[in-house]
């Protein structure tokens, strides 16, 4: 992250002032602001032609006939769908300084989720419960959704993409804590092989007082909807 100058307040007109009144300097900041960090997932070069013909091949290698009018576009969707999933939005990590010394919990809970699992390339739906203690600064409420997503938009096993969100924003934002709680359901689990209808899995990381102090980690987790 880049430190910008701080620029000076307005130029007081003293002449402008009423009598028997005194300038009163402007305030001054003397917190530098903080270039926010521009977060852009490398996709690698997307090839979507050369996708949409493997999608034919593959959907051909399963008996499946796309000379039809219903599916003949089917193949060049699957390509779009699938880069899509993989490809998360841009965004600026807009952080502010703690003046007031903020030190309770911060959380978002209920952020939706979907990623691809992938072992089978299947859609995983959830939602992701993000909280973090903070330090000197704190973080703007809607990147803590961005970069949920940001993590979730490639192929993932549900563990590593909790671990992920984690340390990034401890490394990031370098609270005194971070929990993230995910609950999720794999179509790999759901709709195939056991076919376990209606289940669902959690998975969970904890970080710095939120992993190390029974209470900061009892109100997080009591938060989350989960007993301690």
């Amino acid at each position: 992250m880049d430190f910008a100058t701080p620029t000076p307040g307005p130029a007081v007109d003293e002449t402008a002032l009423s009598p028997g009144f005194a300038a009163i300097p402007a305030p001054q900041s003397t917190t530098p602001s903080v270039t926010p960090l521009r977060v852009v997932h490398d996709t690698g070069g997307v090839d979507l032609a050369g996708a949409e013909r493997a999608a034919a091949q593959f959907l051909d290698a399963l008996g499946i006939d796309t000379g039809t009018e219903s599916l003949h576009n089917t193949p060049g969707r699957m390509a779009r769908a699938y880069a899509e999933l993989f490809s998360p939005r841009p965004f600026d990590l807009t952080t502010f300084p703690n003046d007031e010394g903020y030190d309770e919990l911060v959380l978002a809970r209920g952020i939706p989720l979907r990623s691809v699992c992938e072992h089978h390339m299947l859609p995983v739906v959830g939602t992701a419960h993000v909280g973090y203690l903070p330090g000197h600064r704190i973080l703007g409420l809607s990147k803590l959704a961005r970069v949920v997503e940001h993590f979730a938009c490639r192929p993932q096993v549900q563990e590593r993409l909790t671990k992920q969100v984690a340390d990034w924003l401890q490394t990031q934002l370098e609270p005194k804590g971070v929990g993230v709680v995910i609950e999720a359901e794999h179509t790999c689990m759901t709709l195939r092989g056991v076919q376990a209808t209606g289940s669902s899995t959690l998975t969970s990381t904890l970080l710095g007082t939120l992993r190390h102090d029974a209470r900061s980690r009892a109100e997080f987790l009591s938060l989350t909807g989960l007993t301690a």
